[in-house]
């Protein structure tokens, strides 16, 4: 077990599911949010150690919640991972420039995603057990 605590914020239901079994199968402690205002607010409660955010939702966008977390002192330092279906195109270095610190499109790699997860958080854990799952 990690001990790591990710919170996911995200509008879709069954990403926020899957995604949300696949880590906790990994070890990781996992907390969810659907829109961007409950993802902040959820954030200043848990103080998770990593957040993937989605870039399109209803609400706060995930641009917006990545502005908000730089402005709050005890989230500025907290990473967030893009995971959007979004296109890259213009939305990769907007992302990235705002305090992201990866950006896959949706679906993503699940190899290429725990990767950076892992990287993230300076870990290494056994990937087959994320695969698995």
């Amino acid at each position: 077990m990690t001990g790591k605590k990710i919170l996911i914020i995200d509008d879709d239901r069954h990403l926020l599911l899957g995604l949300a079994a696949r880590l906790k199968g990994s070890g990781y402690e996992v907390v969810c949010a659907k829109d961007g205002t409950a993802g902040i607010n959820l954030a200043r409660q848990e103080l998770p150690d990593l957040v993937i955010l989605d870039l399109g939702m209803p609400g706060e966008d995930g641009f917006r919640v990545l502005e908000r977390m730089r402005e709050v002192a005890c989230l500025s330092a907290i990473p967030v991972i893009v995971l959007t279906a979004r296109a890259p195109a213009d939305n990769e270095k907007r992302a990235l420039d705002s305090g992201a610190v990866a950006f896959f499109q949706k679906p993503t790699s699940n190899h290429q995603f725990l990767s950076a997860i892992r990287q993230t958080l300076g870990e290494t854990i056994a990937l087959s057990t994320f695969l698995r799952t």
